[in-house]
């Protein structure tokens, strides 16, 4: 990193910590790719369910209802972690849990919905509550003006992360037949493998990451999470742009929630695309997410934080139109990569901009209630889908 780059960060803030935190990008987005996005969603709707008329619906709930327990915890765990200076303490729990619930969706069979669905909430809740300690690193490492740079640089690095466990996902697909089996039957390696991605990508995080939050005195700690979501229900009047931050990513998030948990459903059961093609065109997409994240992240600091997110919705809103004429796998790719520069470009910025707002002392309550707006997203978006189809 060149001395520009070091001067984005706070004083103290040592650049392989940066690195270190931006690896947990890498680490938990193979699990949004390969469960959420490409592979588990679509074998859940085709294989675990067999199709049935309530499958995609079925998928939506569990979601759903993973969003619905995050929404009521992140918040106290945020709250709990400022106050105890356990942020890393509570996102290696977290990522624990994932890690495990993400192998335990290897066991998922034809008929397993129950098994299924279990596990996938259990992993998405640990995921999202561990996404939401991540991202409160964020005001401890960046200065305040650098801010949509770094979240820029975490971001894109996190795909390359999705990247890798896609291909190695595909890799183990495409030697399904030299083994004897099936695509179908491959799933359960894919989630072994993204399990393990997972794992051993977040280990720079745990070992170099330092906790910087200075605990509450112990007397103080009783009921002290709720204290603090007290005192923030009262001066909600003086966060009015952070909390304009939280109802506009409540609804702009609808629609990246949608994409991110139905895109690799609607390319086979509308485009016919097969398993190894809707990879591909995930491998692709995690590229141009990678591009748009880092590329915006700079803009942002440049051009104003508000300004880059308005401009990363007009391109949402110009990929929908696209998608809306796709009748051809070949518009589709194109309505595909668009939403990846959106993508990677709006979800960085949302964290940046929630970054830039909260009080860096309670990072982590913030950035649980920020996951709060884009988990309700994350509800309404995904089952007003489930429940038309």
């Amino acid at each position: 990193m060149s001395d520009k780059t070091h001067s984005a960060l706070n004083p103290g803030v040592a650049r392989r910590e940066v690195w270190a935190w931006a690896m947990y990008d890498f680490a938990n987005s193979g699990y949004t790719t390969v469960v959420l996005t490409a592979v588990f969603n679509a074998y859940f709707v085709a294989t675990v369910a067999g199709n049935a008329p309530w499958a995609t619906f079925a998928w939506t709930v569990a979601l759903a209802v993973s969003f619905a327990i995050v929404m009521v915890a992140g918040p106290v765990v945020g709250a709990w972690a400022d106050a105890h200076a356990a942020k890393k303490r509570a996102l290696a729990i977290g990522s624990a849990f994932c890690v495990a619930g993400t192998a335990m969706l290897a066991g998922a069979g034809p008929g397993d919905v129950a098994w299924a669905v279990a596990f996938v909430i259990v992993s998405n809740v640990a995921y999202a509550l561990g996404e939401n300690l991540a991202a409160a690193f964020l005001p401890e490492l960046a200065r305040p003006a650098s801010v949509g740079k770094v979240s820029g640089w975490g971001w894109s690095l996190g795909y390359f992360g999705g990247i890798l466990a896609l291909g190695l996902g595909l890799a183990w697909v495409m030697s399904a037949p030299a083994r004897g089996s099936t695509t179908a039957e491959s799933v359960g390696g894919t989630m072994l493998l993204t399990a393990a991605v997972f794992a051993l990508a977040s280990l720079p995080t745990f070992l170099l990451l330092r906790e910087r939050a200075v605990p509450v005195p112990a007397a103080e700690r009783q009921s002290h999470a709720f204290a603090r979501l007290a005192r923030t229900a009262r001066e909600a009047a003086g966060y009015r742009d952070l909390l304009a931050v939280f109802a506009c990513g409540t609804f702009y998030q609808a629609g990246v929630a949608t994409v991110i948990a139905l895109a690799a459903i609607y390319a086979e059961q509308v485009m016919g695309f097969e398993t190894k093609d809707t990879i591909l065109l995930i491998i692709a997409v995690n590229v141009t997410a990678a591009i748009g994240a880092f590329g915006f992240g700079y803009a942002q600091d440049r051009i104003g934080k508000v300004r880059a997110l308005r401009i990363t919705l007009f391109a949402w809103v110009a990929m929908v139109v696209v998608a809306y004429f796709a009748t051809t796998p070949a518009v589709f790719w194109v309505a595909a990569n668009l939403a990846g520069l959106a993508m990677g470009s709006s979800q960085s910025a949302g964290r940046a901009l929630v970054a830039y707002f909260a009080p860096p002392e309670r990072s982590g309550e913030f950035f649980g209630l920020w996951g709060v707006a884009t988990r309700l997203a994350s509800i309404l978006g995904p089952v007003t889908y489930g429940a038309v189809t």
